[in-house]
């Protein structure tokens, strides 16, 4: 079913038709080219070949067809890109039987958790939640463009209305708006009772739970979350993400802060790359999420103990995702609401000055404490991991020296006392694993890459006869590989080749690859010399030394 509502989409939509209403394309030889609309950028480095139905950037790396487009840019999935590219290019997608049912109930709990947000926005007008939302400094237009709503303070109100409109308890209980009463079977009520309603929207702006502030000073749960349903997975979900991001493309990182309430007044103060957590600590799948639109992270969370402790473990987690991590210092008491309510340049001060982590918890213990003996002990406690957990060598590096200079120790005191950190860490209930850096590729394979991306471009050119007859002398192979070669290469090609390329333009190319396959057998017969040398044949090490030699004098004759 899918694989034919793929190709019935590609045949109706062409890759340029998916990606023209986000980027403005112009013709750029064989390809078409555009400012990458998942980095920010000035010179246009982001391509699309319409032949081939791709996309790539060379500004960022990333690339793919209409339907990696549509996920990185909408921050769905598969089947989501599917679901929006079928309506654009008007094909019905049809459920397997034995999922229809299953497919019918959650259209219908989206539609409900739909109905429920304008519900609840109907009843703000004049209620104890409108002026609450205005006492924390929210504007009528951050409310309205939120859809903030009012639970009344009553028992079946919500219930009611939604069944008068023909949704049954079943339903509604499986949306999270209903629950039944303990010890009373067949008596139901609604879940959100005299709360302010902040609705909760999946990446794609579908909204699919609740978070309810209460307005009551003798409730206990300041702030009540819709129960895990099939629609609403914590770990999945990060409040405001449909807002923001795009504004996280264009500032070029997502800003974490506590709660719904934070985001509000940050995107209000104009930092529209603002998300939160909806009542869970974070998650790999969050920093998946983050990671389409950013490899960059700034945590602005409380100033208190446990505000600490979830930048200590967020920060941990993220390093160890391969994320880079800043964090910005706020006043004591304060959180994001509070001091942009207070003092909105303050804040964008402090976002400004934000630091990497490493650097921030160093400042944040030396200010908490002032026996040398205790700061070292915590430095070695929170801020080693941290810097453990840094996939780059040459970051871990920097920041060893950094925590070095701010704990008036020797590097070579921190490194050594960063080799009894494991490389599987466990702190504050957060576990993660150090991320491997990825091997070097051989430049022999790279150059063959773009060997086989110039014969793939041009198949039917003198440029591509010249490659292969050349190709084949060097590695006295019969032809170059069948294989295509990635998508960046075949860009890349065309880039430099352009649309009409001579049989002189592979000069430079071939003496590249010429260059790299020489290097490498020079490479292994120095290793084979060495061997020689270590068993002591002698008519091995002459063999393997006239070997050397010989590719020697080839690598200075092309070197000339």
């Amino acid at each position: 079913m899918a694989k034919d509502t793929v190709a019935e989409i590609k045949e109706r939509l062409s890759v340029q038709d998916i990606i023209a209403p986000y980027v403005k394309l112009s013709r750029a030889g064989r390809s078409l080219r555009g400012l990458c609309p998942f980095h920010k950028e000035k010179t246009p480095s982001f391509h699309v070949s319409p032949e081939r139905g791709s996309w790539h950037c060379f500004g960022c790396g990333e690339g793919g067809d209409g339907f990696s487009f549509i996920e990185k840019i909408e921050g769905v999935d598969f089947r989501g890109a599917l679901k929006i590219l079928a309506e654009r290019a008007g094909v019905q997608i049809e459920e397997y039987h034995g999922n229809r049912e299953v497919s019918e109930a959650r259209d219908r709990s989206r539609a409900l958790l739909a109905r429920a947000s304008q519900w609840y926005a109907a009843q703000l007008p004049g209620s104890p939640a409108e002026a609450y939302a205005k006492q924390r400094g929210l504007s009528q237009k951050t409310i309205q463009e939120w859809e903030l709503g009012f639970a009344p303070d009553a028992w079946r109100t919500l219930l009611e209305a939604m069944g008068a409109e023909g949704y049954s308890v079943p339903e509604l209980i499986a949306a999270g708006l209903v629950k039944e009463a303990d010890g009373k079977p067949g008596t139901y009520y609604d879940r959100f009772r005299n709360r302010l309603m902040f609705p909760i929207r999946d990446a794609a702006g579908r909204v699919v739970a609740f978070t309810g502030r209460t307005l009551s000073a003798d409730e206990q749960a300041k702030y009540l979350n819709s129960p895990e349903t099939d629609l609403y997975h914590k770990s999945d979900i990060l409040f405001g993400m449909d807002r923001a991001k795009d504004a996280i493309r264009t500032r070029g990182f997502t800003m974490l802060v506590e709660g719904q309430m934070d985001v509000l007044h940050c995107h209000q103060a104009g930092f529209g790359n603002a998300v939160a957590l909806s009542g869970t600590a974070l998650t790999e799948r969050h920093l998946s999420l983050m990671k389409r639109f950013s490899e960059n992270l700034m945590l602005v969370l409380d100033a208190d103990p446990a505000g600490l402790k979830a930048t200590a473990r967020a920060a941990a987690l993220a390093l160890g995702a391969g994320l880079r991590v800043k964090a910005a210092r706020l006043p004591k008491g304060k959180d994001p609401a509070d001091l942009m309510s207070e003092d909105a340049p303050d804040f964008g001060k402090r976002v400004a000055a934000a630091k990497p982590i490493v650097e921030f918890f160093l400042a944040e213990l030396a200010d908490a404490e002032r026996d040398p003996h205790r700061l070292l002990r915590l430095a070695e406690s929170i801020v080693l991991p941290l810097i453990k957990a840094i996939p780059s060598p040459m970051e871990r590096e920097h920041f060893v020296q950094v925590a070095a200079r701010a704990l008036g120790l020797s590097s070579e005191a921190v490194r050594e006392s960063l080799k009894r950190v494991p490389t599987l860490l466990e702190t504050a209930g957060a576990v993660w694993v150090v991320a491997a850096a990825p091997a070097a590729r051989p430049l022999r394979a790279t150059r063959a890459e773009q060997l086989l991306a110039v014969v793939h471009a041009y198949p039917d050119t003198p440029l591509a006869s010249r490659v292969k007859s050349e190709y084949c002398r060097i590695t006295e192979a019969e032809q170059l590989s069948n294989d295509v070669p990635p998508e960046a290469v075949l860009f890349q090609a065309e880039q430099t080749f352009g649309e009409d390329p001579t049989e002189g333009a592979a000069d430079e190319l071939i003496r590249a690859f010429e260059e790299a396959v020489i290097r490498e057998a020079y490479q292994e017969a120095v290793m084979n010399l060495r061997r020689a040398e270590s068993a002591g044949v002698e008519s091995e090490i002459n063999d393997a030394q006239a070997v050397c030699a010989q590719l020697s004098l080839r690598l200075a004759a092309l070197g000339r």
